[in-house]
């Protein structure tokens, strides 16, 4: 049974005590659930506002869109579900085939025409083509200087690996004071935000193209991103807001029928990417927060640690579990590639609730997030109570 929330009163400042920083992770079409989540914070919360956005991956889509946005967080909220609930496969990948084979006999016909033959070029199975030309009629990312000049938003930063270092860098648009900090294999640049930075953070190695920002490719942000709470916590974020996308696991059968399929492999890699570093550094920061509460009063802590408040929401339910059976509602080409890969198994379920950019199951990810928002609204309420003034 869904619990009534009323909203809270809007406070007469109008602010928060402490910066609020919104971190919103990746999955591919799982990160639907966050959107769902934070329409039914926005819905009991309508003065909430989030000076600091983070995002990586495809939760870079979401924070780009909300930073970006003209109106209130309520407002942004509503019109990104909106998109998210006509958003189709088609919108977001298309195969092209035609591609891996002119590469294909470029390579082996080298030789021949008296060329050298290096390795085939094939820039990922799916062409992001649909994605870059939705976010650029949808994405109206000058919206984040008029919402820095109006004092709604400090600062907007998105991650990506980039394929020359090997590092995590953060792209941080932000008012001039915002800082950029460097650390072990991660570093953040002063930037304004286009959409080669929005695709650039959501550009998972193989499956999608490099794409190339000041003249070097950068891959998705996710992949080497060991610390994915620090750069809303360098921009100065004294409380955060954490969506993940990892529910309980669905009882399955654990024995090995056969040998494990691509996608089975797969799913375990996408999983180390997109939900590990994020739940291990969740560890460290409740960790420190403990560390930082034995302090006794008057003590200062050593090198400038803080507290860091944190509102961790997770899914009740398995998404994988959620998109068991929905392999039929990927387009004819990316069906037939998924079955080859072994996504149609049982057991690979998590690997196609990845790539399955259908309204219907996007929608049941929304509806689980708000469901699930609401149902621990006084764990919510809490948390919030202590960021506003």
């Amino acid at each position: 049974m869904q619990q009534d929330i009323a909203p809270r009163a809007r406070s007469p400042e109008g602010g928060h005590r402490a910066p609020l920083g919104l971190v919103l992770t990746g999955g591919g079409a799982r990160a639907a659930y966050q959107v769902g989540a934070l329409a039914a914070i926005a819905e009991a919360v309508p003065d909430l506002a989030f000076p600091i956005v983070t995002g990586v991956s495809a939760g870079a889509i979401n924070a780009a869109f909300l930073a970006a946005h003209p109106g209130p967080f309520a407002a942004a909220i509503a019109a990104l579900r909106a998109e998210w609930g006509r958003l189709t496969a088609e919108r977001v990948y298309r195969v092209r085939p035609g591609r891996w084979g002119r590469a294909l006999l470029r390579w082996l016909g080298a030789p021949a025409l008296g060329g050298r033959a290096g390795p085939p070029l094939v820039r990922g199975v799916f062409d992001p083509q649909p994605l870059r030309a939705l976010l650029a009629q949808r994405l109206d990312l000058s919206g984040i200087d008029r919402n820095i000049a109006a004092g709604r938003l400090r600062a907007a930063a998105l991650s990506a690996t980039s394929y020359a270092t090997g590092e995590t860098v953060t792209f941080v648009h932000g008012a001039p004071d915002v800082p950029v900090w460097r650390r072990a294999l991660r570093h953040a640049v002063r930037a304004r935000l286009t959409v080669d930075h929005v695709l650039a953070s959501a550009a998972l190695p193989l499956l999608f193209p490099a794409v190339a920002v000041d003249g070097e490719f950068y891959g998705d942000g996710s992949v080497r991103q060991t610390a994915p709470l620090a750069p809303a916590i360098h921009l100065g974020a004294q409380a955060l807001v954490v969506v993940t996308n990892r529910g309980p696991a669905a009882a399955r059968d654990a024995r090995p029928a056969s040998y494990p399929s691509v996608a089975e492999i797969g799913q375990l890699v996408l999983h180390a990417i997109f939900l590990d570093a994020l739940e291990a550094d969740i560890e460290r920061l409740e960790r420190l927060n403990r560390l930082l509460a034995s302090f006794p009063a008057g003590v200062t802590p050593p090198e400038g640690l803080r507290r860091v408040g944190l509102l961790w929401l997770r899914p009740s339910r398995d998404l994988g579990a959620l998109a068991a059976g929905r392999h039929a509602r990927l387009p004819p080409l990316v069906r037939f590639l998924v079955r080859r890969a072994g996504g149609h198994r049982a057991g690979a379920v998590d690997f196609l609730s990845y790539v399955l950019f259908d309204p219907a199951y996007t929608a049941a990810l929304m509806d689980l997030g708000y469901d699930d928002a609401r149902r621990d609204w006084p764990r919510l309420e809490r948390f919030f109570a202590a960021a506003a003034p």
